[in-house]
């Protein structure tokens, strides 16, 4: 199965300071999805976690407001057992795909179909009023 894997970083945590370093990120809320498409249906399944992210030094540092996910992404991929992650994805599309149990109704509560109306009238009549003497 081809699975497509892709990082969501749904927020990211700073320290305001740093030694010198201003708005040092800490913590990485992160989302990783897999989907894959299997007879023209899309099954999508994801992990999701916390990174701690180690003091970056002064030479390595980017800025706060110049991260890009790219770069976000690969602090993540050399950080986090992404193997692992994946694995239990692809585990969770298999049980999407072919899912151990199913739900069936119960079979004495299957609807009979409605029975079409032969009377040749539908709704009311078209006449109203009463009958008096």
């Amino acid at each position: 199965m081809d699975i497509l894997y892709t990082w969501q970083v749904d927020q990211m945590q700073t320290k305001p300071q740093e030694g010198n370093l201003l708005d040092v990120v800490s913590t990485i809320s992160w989302r990783r999805f897999g989907s894959t498409i299997v007879n023209d249906v899309t099954f999508v399944a994801n992990d999701y976690g916390l990174y701690y992210c180690p003091s970056p030094s002064e030479t390595d540092f980017t800025a706060y407001a110049d991260l890009t996910l790219d770069e976000v992404s690969a602090w993540l991929e050399a950080g986090l057992d992404v193997p692992s992650i994946d694995a239990d994805i692809a585990v969770k599309l298999e049980l999407l795909i072919n899912p151990p149990l199913v739900v069936l109704p119960n079979p004495w509560d299957v609807p009979t179909p409605p029975t079409p109306d032969t009377s040749g009238t539908s709704g009311s009549s078209g006449t109203s009023g009463t009958s008096g003497s």
